[in-house]
């Protein structure tokens, strides 16, 4: 009598699992690579679906006071233009006229280290203090002249993908914003046609999600922005604009790009006018991002997209492990939208998902389940000789 080896159910079901998930993960690294390889298009075309995400709304709104689409997309983009030059504009006139200043208070606050240095607990000698400036100033020497063409040069470059960049964004927004419904259309063809109900389903509901995400954002942005700065002009901080305006871009990049301009908006307040109005500025900046945290945070964030802060924190994480800064822009929108698309098709399978994250039927017992499986199977007479159960 020949005995039949049998796959345990446990490792079945492992491998099942396990070839399925090898798929999806080398899917997912092949867009990555090839994202990433073309991301000279790829990256303005995400700030360009941003931007679109952000003023859909108002050329939807001209269209029906009967402005003409081309003429209400064309208004839009003017604007943002005009708003984005401008506060660029601004920051450049208040650099160049307080510059000076800041480069003062930097002298004078790298002449009070000195002394602290030499005063204070350290108690260096003059040999030792001008021994080590010296060195900062070699380092600094050196890393000038190794390399200074090839950096010249990547600068160039940077450059030339920063202004082509520009101009791919700004053309992909027009059209977004233009004949996004046909663009949407067209893609939605390129799937099978028994999948288009659910792909096109889906892509409304991710659009949703990253169009309550994007307008949060800058909502919770535009008051971090306002309120360190009006905060900074009022302790007599210098480049109170700029400041405002780098609270205002890293409010983008949750947590860590708040936490990031806010130790610049201190480093200023230090280096211009001492400790006691750096103090003062990191209240300030700590005041501002509690109510951001605990205020406009939960409402807004709660209200227009549903996304857990443990998961913004781990896709920030991967973001920047991944592509760096821009990984770290891209990560929260993306999470915003696969939440989205999660929850709709949850909704359509019937399995709708409470707030907290589990589904409203009940879990099944799955300990009565294997009991009963048992009996059946010892009352066939298929079961142990001894017909117990563990």
């Amino acid at each position: 009598m020949s005995t039949r080896h049998e796959v345990p159910v446990g490792v079945e079901i492992a491998a099942q699992w396990s070839w399925r998930l090898i798929v999806i993960i080398a899917a997912g690294l092949g867009l990555f690579w090839f994202l990433r390889f073309f991301s000279e298009v790829t990256v303005p075309i995400a700030v360009a679906v941003l931007g679109t995400a952000l003023t859909i709304g108002v050329v939807d709104r001209l269209e029906r006071w009967g402005v003409p689409r081309i003429l209400a997309t064309f208004i839009v983009v003017i604007a943002m233009l005009v708003g984005v030059f401008g506060l660029l504009t601004l920051v450049g006139q208040q650099l160049s006229t307080q510059f000076d200043d800041l480069r003062l208070s930097v002298v004078a606050g790298i002449d009070e280290m000195q002394r602290w240095a030499q005063e204070g607990p350290l108690g260096l000698s003059d040999r030792q203090l001008a021994s080590y400036i010296e060195r900062v100033q070699d380092a600094i020497a050196t890393f000038g002249q190794n390399g200074a063409v090839d950096r010249i040069a990547a600068i160039g470059t940077t450059l030339t993908h920063v202004v082509a960049g520009f101009f791919i964004a700004l053309f992909a927004a027009f059209f977004f914003l233009y004949e996004g419904n046909r663009i949407w259309a067209f893609t939605t063809m390129l799937f099978p046609r028994t999948a288009r109900a659910k792909v096109h389903s889906s892509g409304v509901a991710a659009w949703t999600s990253l169009t309550g995400f994007v307008r949060a954002t800058v909502m919770v942005a535009l008051i971090d922005a306002v309120g360190i700065a009006v905060s900074a002009w009022l302790l007599g901080v210098p480049l109170a604009l700029a400041i405002g305006v780098l609270v205002f871009l890293g409010a983008f990049v949750p947590i860590i790009g708040a936490l990031l301009s806010g130790f610049v908006a201190v480093a200023v307040a230090l280096v211009a006018q001492g400790p006691i109005t750096a103090v003062l500025m990191l209240a300030a900046v700590i005041i501002v991002q509690q109510v951001e945290s605990h205020v406009l945070q939960p409402f807004l964030m709660g209200h227009f997209v549903a996304v857990h802060p443990l998961a913004i924190i781990v896709a920030i994480a991967a973001g920047i492990t991944v592509s760096g800064v821009v990984g770290a822009l891209m990560a929260v929108p993306l999470v915003a939208c696969l939440n989205g698309i999660v929850r709709h098709l949850a909704a359509e399978a019937g399995t709708p998902l409470e707030p907290d994250g589990l589904p409203e039927e009940p879990l099944p017992d799955v300990a009565s389940d294997v009991t009963e499986g048992v009996s059946a199977e010892n009352a066939d007479g298929t079961g142990d000789a001894g017909g117990s159960t563990p």
